[in-house]
């Protein structure tokens, strides 16, 4: 199983969300192609309901603790409700452009 398909099973049995995005950004960072080591995950779960965001956080790491130790180098997290996920009009901002892990020093 691909860590993205792994990450979706996981988060699904977890966290029952009614809306989830698992992005593969890998390839926006300095890591050879198929890494699957670099992930943006959007989850809107009643499950966050009264949680402060840290605490949200806290619950995705928690569930992606393996893959976290094993080959997941970052995860970019957003947490909603329902509620703010429809206030925010189903979009969230587009990640920015990596400049570490030598990119920076490709670009000068």
């Amino acid at each position: 199983m691909s860590m993205r398909q792994n990450i979706e099973t996981k988060i699904v049995a977890e966290l029952s969300p009614e809306h989830l995005e698992v992005i593969d950004e890998s390839h926006m960072h300095s890591v050879p192609p198929g890494a699957e080591s670099h992930f943006k995950l959007i989850i809107v779960s009643g499950m966050f309901a009264g949680e402060p965001l840290i605490r949200r956080h806290q619950r995705v790491n928690s569930i992606l603790a393996a893959e976290l130790n094993g080959g997941l180098h970052a995860l970019s997290l957003r947490t909603l409700t329902a509620e703010e996920w429809q206030k925010k009009g189903g979009e969230t901002v587009a990640s920015p452009p990596c400049l570490g892990g030598g990119k920076a020093d490709k670009e000068t």
